[in-house]
């Protein structure tokens, strides 16, 4: 059972969908909820910045504006939660040091951290439109995430789930039952293969496994040599709420989770993306 999210503000159009994604979950399944803000103090007070002779005066006016902007970047993020909130119970956490290992620290407290897909948290905006922050938090994090598009989240729709047999799915599977991420949502298992009679049998395996937990669970079979490509897809095509992702690491569908196409994965999807490394 999901007892509490952790989510992660600031203006990018990916944080607010996050914010309102977090804030309507916490909602629905009575889960405490914390929103954050990362002052990230090493970088507007360019601690470890060697200051030339004769510069420290500018320096120090420099960090002095870098270090307001912060604040008031993040009390407007704040204030905007508060709105958006509308009385919904949350207590606020100011993080004082840099994004990665603030959130990993702060992630470790809670059940799930919730992030966007853009979230710069106060660096510079990615070109690709997927938060560099992710990744540190998917390989040394303890938490699963919730990758929230900048688009609004489906309320509606079906869950989607890439399987591929594998123990770090299984895991984020067991993850997803347990937290109740399928909110009596029903859930389709996409399982790729050489052939479909072998794609289903791999998909059924976890929906059996679904099904213990109360789960509506329906395989789904996909034949084809680019499993990141064909969930994504399937994932449009069935107007899914979520994905649900593990770690993949070698063939089929544990393919699409490294390199470059854990990046497609991230930056295609229009829908939040649950997944654990």
């Amino acid at each position: 059972m999901l007892r509490s999210i952790l989510v992660a503000l600031d203006d990018t159009p990916g944080a607010r969908a996050a914010r309102d994604a977090a804030i309507a979950l916490s909602r629905r399944s009575g889960a405490a909820l914390t929103v954050a803000v990362v002052l990230d103090r090493p970088h507007t007070e360019s601690v470890y910045e060697p200051v030339p002779l004769g510069g420290a005066a500018f320096k120090a006016r420099r960090d002095a504006a870098r270090v307001q902007r912060a604040q008031e970047e993040a009390q407007m993020a704040l204030a905007a939660c508060a709105a958006v909130a509308a009385g919904h119970p949350y207590a606020e956490l100011q993080l004082e040091d840099a994004p990665e290992p603030a959130l990993l620290r702060a992630g470790a407290t809670h059940d799930l951290l919730v992030i966007g897909r853009d979230s710069t948290l106060g660096l510079e905006e990615t070109q690709d439109g997927v938060a560099p922050v992710i990744e540190r938090l998917l390989l040394d994090g303890a938490r699963p995430l919730l990758v929230v598009p900048p688009e609004p989240v489906r309320a509606e729709g079906p869950v989607l789930v890439g399987y591929d047999a594998s123990i770090p799915v299984m895991a984020t599977l067991q993850l997803f039952a347990l937290l109740g991420l399928a909110e009596g949502a029903p859930v389709r298992v996409a399982s790729a293969a050489d052939t479909r009679e072998a794609a289903l049998a791999m998909a059924e395996e976890a929906c059996l496994y679904l099904r213990h937990h109360g789960l509506e669970a329906t395989p789904l079979a996909m034949v084809g040599d680019h499993p990141a490509d064909l969930l994504l897809a399937e994932a449009d095509a069935l107007q899914a709420r979520m994905l649900v992702v593990g770690s993949f690491e070698e063939s089929g569908l544990r393919r699409f989770l490294t390199g470059s196409a854990t990046h497609a994965l991230l930056q295609r999807a229009r829908c939040p993306v649950f997944i654990f490394h």
